[in-house]
């Protein structure tokens, strides 16, 4: 019997799904209490390191829409094992990198296959899973898992660079590609595929763009702000970005289309996702080094000391339903951010006391709580009132809101940190500036917050908040 042929093992299929997605976000993360180490292995420089990062979760979010296009010309199981493939081999790269370049470069290539993956793994949930309470239950596993990946990543990571090698946390990545390419060749079923063509230029303006202006923002950190590299890598990557909106605007088959931009409440869900990114991407990739450059934690403790953020941030991901129908979308939302803004600000305002209970834990179990509350009221908002032809689009700019928030955010906050830096990286001086950091993370969420309150309204919903929910579910 052909796998095309034989009734797919639905079980099978979610937990292949699962895992390949919990790797994705895993991957974004696992980095992170590693830092030190490849800083000292490679030869980073301090503002390099941000580059471990931005190099995935650009080419990511770069290529996110791209990604969602092939799999539906292509086919979505064609298109899961190729991204599969691809950020397996990277992975390997990675784990071998002797320079900073090498890393970086298959970080890059890396996030072009969880571009080519991520888009594949809802859909064929949605093949998989007939309307109703199987599919329902099988989004809402999907949702916890993507939900703590980044916090199991941060634990995994230090885990791994303690006990074994930094290098581990990614040569694990290949039994498992290799297990789920052989699970998806045998298991999941080819989606028909549809008629159409690749927006290669509004890929490649968009990404370059994005790469350009993140890498003059960076420069600055380096080089400050007088450099002529950091203001032509600027002007570079604005007018590319404003030929990507120009070749949208004409395209006939666009990856963005333009029309999602009409509505106030969807521009409004991009925007404060985007600011909510830039905030927590410092308040993790600087917590990981404050952890073990000022407190002197081992990567393996500094890992174990984000375990307290999970279990909060899970449990509030699961609520949000049944807290939806209690409170509505609005409340929950602006409850999250709130209590998001607190646990960044009461960090940044206790960096210098070095304390780990009152100054890191309390405030990671606010954010964990926060976290859990935002992503999917803002998802609702997200792809509010979008026609069914464009729904796919409305989730794909989300993500790449999502991704590309992280990446500016970082590059932003990589030159609050660097600026006025001392020399010699201390713990008093590193406590400080990881303070004006968080401070500056604290802004960017408060503005999400102020967004949030003033143009996200969910009128749309009010009546029904679980359709709304779940028809984010389906396209998220």
């Amino acid at each position: 019997m052909t796998p095309a042929s034989r009734p797919p093992d639905r079980g099978m299929v979610l937990t292949i799904i699962m895992v390949s997605y919990l790797m994705l976000v895993i991957d974004i993360s696992i980095v992170l209490t590693g830092l030190p180490r490849i800083q000292a292995a490679l030869g980073f420089t301090p503002a390099g390191l941000s580059w471990i990062q931005n190099a995935y979760t650009l080419t990511f979010g770069g290529f996110l829409l791209l990604g969602a296009r092939a799999g539906d010309i292509l086919g979505r199981r064609r298109m899961f094992i190729t991204g599969l493939a691809i950020f397996t081999l990277a992975s390997l790269a990675i784990g071998a990198a002797s320079t900073p370049a090498w890393m970086i470069s298959f970080r890059a290539v890396q996030g072009l296959g969880a571009a080519v993956l991520a888009p594949s793994t809802l859909a064929l949930i949605s093949t998989h899973f007939e309307e109703g309470h199987a599919r329902t239950r099988a989004l809402s596993l999907y949702a916890a898992a993507a939900g703590i990946g980044a916090t199991v990543g941060l634990v995994l990571g230090g885990l791994l660079a303690d006990l074994i090698s930094w290098r581990a946390g990614f040569f694990i990545n290949l039994p498992i590609g290799a297990a789920l390419i052989a699970g998806s060749v045998r298991h999941i079923h080819e989606t028909p595929r549809q008629t159409g063509r690749f927006d290669m230029a509004g890929a490649l303006t968009s990404t370059l763009g994005m790469c350009a202006l993140v890498f003059g923002i960076v420069e600055a950190a380096e080089s400050g702000w007088a450099s002529p590299l950091t203001w032509a890598s600027i002007a570079i990557g604005l007018p590319l970005l404003g030929a990507f909106l120009w070749i949208e605007s004409h395209a006939q088959q666009a990856l963005l289309p333009l029309a999602l931009l009409r509505n106030p409440q969807r521009n409004a869900a991009y925007v404060a996702r985007l600011l909510f990114l830039c905030g927590m991407v410092g308040f993790w990739f600087f917590t990981a080094q404050y952890l073990q450059g000022v407190l002197g934690f081992s990567p393996m403790l500094a890992g174990l000391a984000f375990v307290p953020v999970t279990l909060p941030q899970l449990a509030t991901s699961l609520s949000v339903p049944a807290v939806v129908r209690r409170f509505g979308h609005r409340r929950v939302l602006l409850t999250g951010l709130a209590l998001c803004v607190t646990g960044v600000l009461w960090q940044g305002l206790a960096a210098t006391q070095a304390s780990y209970l009152s100054g890191v834990l309390v405030p990671m179990l606010l954010v964990g709580f926060g976290q859990g509350w935002v992503l999917a009221p803002l998802t609702v908002a997200g792809v509010a009132g979008v026609e069914q032809h464009h729904a796919g689009a409305a989730s794909g700019v989300l993500n790449v809101a999502h991704q590309i928030g992280a990446t500016l955010g970082l590059a932003i906050l990589v030159v609050v940190y660097s600026a006025g830096h001392a020399a010699v990286y201390d713990a008093a001086g590193m406590a400080l500036h990881t303070g004006h950091v968080l401070y500056t993370a604290a802004l960017f969420l408060c503005v999400a917050l102020l967004v949030s309150l003033r143009y996200i309204r969910f009128d749309f919903d009010a009546a029904r908040p679980d359709t709304a929910y779940k028809a984010a579910a389906q396209t998220a």
